[in-house]
């Protein structure tokens, strides 16, 4: 071989190894870039499905703290509770926000929807209202009182009519009750069953009714027309959020539980709901 051929291998091998070094530099840093970023893609969009009202004000400030952890959340609002699990049982949002676990068991037993909880937002204690009365004992004999008619939520309003005296249910009933378990009625009162949405708008009609704080709010109560209220401690109806089966140990379900769980989030919680609904996390 002569030493001018000697020289081109040389210098052929030279550059084999070094295209090979430079690409697995090239894999490195790759790879190293990767495992640095969230898995969920840069340009996906988590839509969530809240309700309408006071919840889009803290829901903005989720939003901002999400978008700093590289998450991009776009919330859909809905005007009644029976929609969002129905949205996001099709796919239509990636998760929701707005129910306790009562009312997903019953909402699971009655569609089968696939849905999980992620992580706890809120609580809103619920409480009876009156335009008409200072105190429960004031509530006259044969009184119209409207309470929620979906079952969770009517089975708790009747929980805090029993607290009060004001009806008593039968032993061992659950968070489900339903008017069938009143076995005492001393005063003969007469409990309208009511959409959520509305028990609080009808309250001129009514002696009184026990209503979800939320529903209260946009109804246009406030505490000093509240006579009575559910008790805290221990209470089974949390708010969370939530996803569809499979999804909850994804990434940016981490992200989004994050993003609704730290102090600036609860800030504004506390300026939206004026101490009628506590962070419960």
């Amino acid at each position: 071989m002569t030493k001018k051929s000697s020289e081109g291998l040389a210098a052929l091998r030279f550059s084999r190894r070094t295209g090979l070094a430079a690409l697995i530099a090239s894999a490195v840093a790759v790879f190293g870039l990767t495992a640095a970023t969230p898995s969920f893609a840069a340009d996906k969009t988590i839509k969530v499905g809240i309700m309408s009202g006071e919840d889009e004000d803290v829901w903005r400030v989720v939003t901002a703290e999400a978008a700093k952890k590289g998450l991009k959340i776009e919330t859909v609002a809905f005007n009644d509770y029976t929609q969002p699990n129905e949205a996001l049982e099709r796919g239509e949002v990636d998760a929701n926000a707005f129910q306790h676990q009562p009312y997903l068991d019953n909402q699971i037993k009655q569609h089968g929807y696939h849905i999980v909880r992620v992580g706890y937002t809120g609580v809103w204690p619920i409480g009876l209202y009156t335009k008409k009365y200072k105190a429960v004992a004031d509530l006259p004999k044969g009184a119209v009182i409207g309470v929620p008619n979906d079952p969770s939520n009517e089975g708790r309003a009747l929980r805090v009519l029993q607290n009060e005296g004001v009806i008593k249910l039968k032993d061992g009933t659950g968070i489900l009750a339903t008017t069938a378990d009143i076995i005492e009625n001393p005063k003969n009162v007469e409990i309208k069953e009511l959409d959520a949405g509305i028990v609080g708008r009808s309250i001129d009609d009514l002696d009184a009714a026990v209503v979800n704080t939320d529903w209260a709010l946009k109804s246009g109560l406030s505490p000093k027309d509240r006579i009575a209220q559910e008790p805290i401690d221990g209470n089974p109806y949390r708010n969370f959020i939530a996803v569809k089966q499979g999804s909850e140990n994804e990434s940016w379900v981490k992200t989004l539980v994050a993003s609704y769980q730290n102090d600036t989030v609860k800030t504004e919680f506390d300026k939206v709901y004026k101490g009628t609904g506590l962070s419960a996390y």
